[in-house]
C-alpha cells in the first residue's frame, strides 16, 4: 500500500484524554478530534508518544485510532485528512503487529518511532523499518527523536529507507539542522520531511521541509495550519510573525515531560481534565504559573470550569 494523500502541512500529535479514574475518555477524544477538523487541520496522529503510548495498552491504542478514523469519516473528510497512527515500539514484532492492526482499522499511514532503550545501530534500524514497511500494510513515517530514544537515525539511513516505496516520510526531531538539510536536499521527490518540534518548524520549512507533526496544534490548530501554509506559499513574513508570536508557547509545552504541559494547557483552556498515566503526574505549580502566563498572553485561557472528561 502506498500513500495517496500528501503528508504536507500541520499534523496534530493528539493527546489522549483520560477520565478521572484513568480510563479512556472517549467523548473527550471525539471532541478534540472534531475541534481539530473544525480548525482545518491537515492531518491527525493518534497514539504517538504525545498520546502517552508508552503507558496505554494495545487495545486502548486501537480504540483511539478507531475513534479518530470514525470521526474523520463522519465529518466527510476521509481521503482529505490523513490519520497517521502511532505504532512504534522497541520490539519489531510488536511494532509490526500494531501497524497491521492500524491498517485493518483504516489508518492512512503509521508513525513508527525509532526503537528506544535497546539502541540499535544503523544496520539494525534499517532492518527494523524495512520489516515494518514490507509486512505492516501501511505507508511508514520514520520518527527520529534521539533525545528520547537514545538513537539517532542518521541522514544516510533515512535516505536509504526513502528508497522503499512504503517509507514515505520522516518526522525529524534530532535538532540537527545539518542532518535535516542533507535529507531535504537528497531525498526522493515524493518523500516528506516533517518537523517533530514546533520551535523548529519554520527553520525546517525554510530548508525545504513539508510541515510539522505538532504538539502545539493541540492548543492552536488553526495557527499551525496558517504557519505551514504561509511558508509553503512563500509568504515568509507571515510565517515568521506567527512563529515569533507563538515561540513561547512552543517552549512552554516542554517545560515538563511531554505531554504533561500540553495537557495542563488544554485543561486551563477548558477542553479536557488534567489526568495522565503514571509515572507522569500533572504539571507542578511553578511551571504551571509560567504556562498560564503564556496562555493568557495568547488569549487562550478560559475562566469556565474544565470540561468533564
Amino acid at each position: 500500500m502506498t500513500l495517496h494523500l500528501p503528508l504536507r502541512g500541520a499534523f496534530t500529535a493528539l493527546v489522549t484524554p483520560f477520565t478521572p479514574g484513568g480510563e479512556l475518555a472517549e467523548e473527550a477524544i471525539v471532541r478534540l478530534v472534531e475541534r481539530q477538523l473544525d480548525a482545518g487541520i491537515d492531518g491527525l496522529v493518534p497514539v504517538g508518544t504525545t498520546g502517552e503510548s508508552p503507558t496505554t495498552t494495545a487495545d486502548e491504542d486501537a480504540r483511539v485510532i478507531e475513534l479518530t478514523i470514525e470521526t474523520v469519516r463522519r465529518r466527510g473528510l476521509a481521503g482529505r485528512v490523513p490519520v497517521v497512527a502511532g505504532t512504534g515500539s522497541n520490539d519489531t514484532r510488536s511494532a509490526l503487529s500494531y501497524t497491521k492492526r492500524a491498517a485493518a482499522l483504516g489508518a492512512d499511514a503509521a508513525l513508527v518511532v525509532a526503537p528506544y532503550y535497546n539502541k540499535p545501530d544503523q544496520r539494525m534500524l534499517e532492518v527494523h523499518y524495512r520489516t515494518i514497511a514490507d509486512e505492516g500494510g501501511l505507508p511508514v513515517v520514520v520518527y527520529n527523536v534521539p533525545g528520547r530514544t537514545g538513537t539517532n537515525v542518521t541522514a544516510e539511513t533515512v535516505l536509504r529507507l526513502a528508497e522503499h516505496e512504503r517509507i514515505v516520510a520522516v518526522k525529524e526531531a534530532s535538532a540537527n539542522l545539518e542532518q535535516i538539510m542533507t535529507i531535504t536536499r537528497d531525498r526522493p521527490e515524493d518523500f516528506a520531511v516533517l518537523s517533530g518540534d514546533d520551535s523548529w518548524t519554520l527553520a525546517i520549512l525554510a530548508v525545504g521541509g513539508d510541515g510539522v507533526i505538532s504538539v502545539a496544534s493541540n492548543e492552536v490548530p488553526a495557527t499551525m495550519v496558517e504557519l505551514c501554509r504561509a511558508a509553503l506559499d512563500g509568504d515568509w513574513a507571515t510565517a515568521r510573525s506567527i512563529h515569533e508570536r507563538h515561540l513561547d508557547l512552543f517552549r512552554v509545552n516542554f517545560i515538563g515531560p511531554n505531554p504533561v504541559p500540553v495537557k495542563a494547557a488544554l485543561a486551563e483552556m477548558g477542553l479536557i481534565s488534567d489526568v495522565l498515566r503514571q509515572p507522569l503526574l500533572p504539571l507542578a505549580d511553578e511551571p504551571r504559573t509560567r504556562l498560564r502566563e503564556v496562555l493568557a498572553e495568547l488569549g487562550l485561557l478560559r475562566t469556565a470550569s474544565v470540561a468533564a472528561a
